[in-house]
């Protein structure tokens, strides 16, 4: 995975890898992992630069079922073919060494099959210079306003699709759900009402009836206009004399502020308009 980062040279990449592996199934088993998958991301733009992935043979074929009840799961038969860790362990080591890692819920998993895997074939694991565990990171910023926090169920919350347990497919997935927990946040921080819940308790107003002018015809939910009495109003937000008071308002706190009364030829002309 040779790097065309667009940033300067020694700024560290994130590398975004995800481990799929055997599951144990009773005590005294062991993971064995069947495939490494990652891809490296520019942090000024989550755009991604490269990747790179692989199926790993296990030492221990009969671990991997003959048969996976995903779609998309990996067989022993898929994986019989395949290099063993050994083989492919250089490359692993210089994807992932000296960069930022990130994942979700690599500290509890993925670090430690890793360093598993360096330690049996007597190597040195690889070493990040950071690490971005999206789990944590969405369990105290983003909450669990989408239900748990799986990746299938963040990515379903979005519309992503479905998750579909192969390396490469999850990292990517991984950092779709980031993009889009952080622009939710983001808007959130913008618009304090979204994250208080304003939007979502709309007050309710009646318009006029167009036939008659007085009948209320039906009820609707609005954000932006306050509730109104029945009987025909002339189709602008605020009256006339609503708007005087307005203005008066925000005369009196445009002269305490510049202390002057050079608002009152702009208020003049505004009443002039109005008429």
């Amino acid at each position: 995975m040779e790097s065309s980062s667009p940033y300067p040279v020694g700024s560290p990449e994130i590398v975004v890898f995800d481990l799929e592996t055997t599951v144990p199934n009773r005590a005294g088993q062991r993971f064995w992992v069947l495939e490494f998958g990652a891809i490296t991301v520019c942090p000024r733009k989550l755009v991604e630069l490269d990747s790179y992935s692989t199926l790993i043979r296990p030492k221990d074929l009969s671990a991997v079922a003959l048969k996976s009840g995903r779609c998309d799961g990996i067989t022993r038969g898929a994986v019989s073919n395949a290099p063993a860790f050994e083989e492919v362990a250089d490359k692993i080591f210089s994807i992932l060494n000296g960069r930022i890692w990130a994942g979700h819920n690599i500290q509890r998993f993925d670090c430690v099959r890793i360093k598993e895997a360096f330690a049996e074939i007597g190597k040195p694991a690889p070493v990040p210079v950071g690490m971005i565990d999206s789990l944590g990171v969405l369990t105290e910023r983003f909450g669990r306003r989408a239900g748990n926090m799986k990746m299938a169920t963040l990515a379903a919350y979005f519309g992503l699709g479905k998750q579909k347990h192969r390396s490469l497919d999850d990292v990517r997935m991984n950092l779709e759900v980031l993009k889009h927990c952080a622009t939710v946040l983001f808007l959130e921080s913008c618009l304090p009402s979204v994250s208080n819940a304003k939007w979502c308790n709309p007050s309710t107003i009646v318009t006029r009836s167009r036939s008659n002018g007085k009948l209320p015809c039906r009820e609707e939910n609005s954000r932006k206009s306050p509730p109104s009495t029945l009987g025909y109003q002339r189709a602008v937000p605020y009256t006339r004399g609503s708007l005087g008071k307005m203005a008066v308002g925000v005369k009196d706190l445009v002269c305490k502020a510049q202390e002057t009364t050079s608002f009152n030829n702009l208020l003049k002309h505004s009443h002039s308009l109005l008429r």
